[in-house]
């Protein structure tokens, strides 16, 4: 719970009286590897912030193929906002890559903390806004680089990950197969 208030508190100013009601809200959950946080056609039910483990949201295409969009570690929010604010069906999976903790709020009690708390509502924008960059950041930076070039940026980018993950997952999100990773991955060492 320390690391969610540290992260919070990076997006705003709140008292012990807050925090205390934030701390009493939370859940912790916890997921074991290739366990799903959400699956798609379910409803999004819980904000969650990851305080260990991996995450990967993926979707299947029209082709029945199965596509990394992009993976969630430490430090970082786990919601299908589109699906939680507007009670619809995600479109996404959500899977643990690694045993996984995450501090998760429910709907009711998320909602709760935005009509108790003053400026609760300011610092959550920020933190949404934040991760929405990321994810961009991360789809973005990796998806419009040759395969060599793209592997290399993830490497530099999420040194965390790399040695985390399942390279049939990283092919994915790179939008490469498995044998031309291991190509790549040969070539550089």
């Amino acid at each position: 719970m320390e690391d969610f208030i540290s992260y919070i508190l990076q997006f705003g100013n709140l008292n012990q009286q807050q925090i205390a009601l934030i701390s009493k809200k939370a859940t912790q959950l916890t997921l074991q590897k290739d366990e799903f946080y959400l699956e798609a056609g379910k409803i999004s039910k819980q904000f969650g912030f990851v305080t260990d483990g991996i995450l990967r949201v993926s979707y299947f295409n029209n082709k029945g193929e199965e596509i990394t969009k992009y993976f969630i570690d430490e430090n970082n929010i786990v919601v299908d906002l589109e699906s939680f604010d507007n009670e619809i069906p995600s479109i996404a999976y959500v899977q643990a890559m690694t045993d996984c903790k995450i501090i998760a709020f429910s709907k009711r009690d998320w909602h709760e903390l935005l009509d108790t708390i003053i400026g609760w509502d300011a610092i959550v924008r920020k933190i949404v806004s934040k991760a929405l960059l990321q994810k961009v950041e991360r789809i973005s930076a990796i998806v419009a680089q040759d395969a060599t070039t793209g592997y290399l940026t993830f490497l530099q980018k999420f040194p965390n990950l790399a040695n985390r993950i399942p390279l049939s997952y990283l092919a994915s999100y790179l939008g490469i197969t498995q044998s031309s990773l291991s190509r790549i991955r040969k070539k550089i060492r």
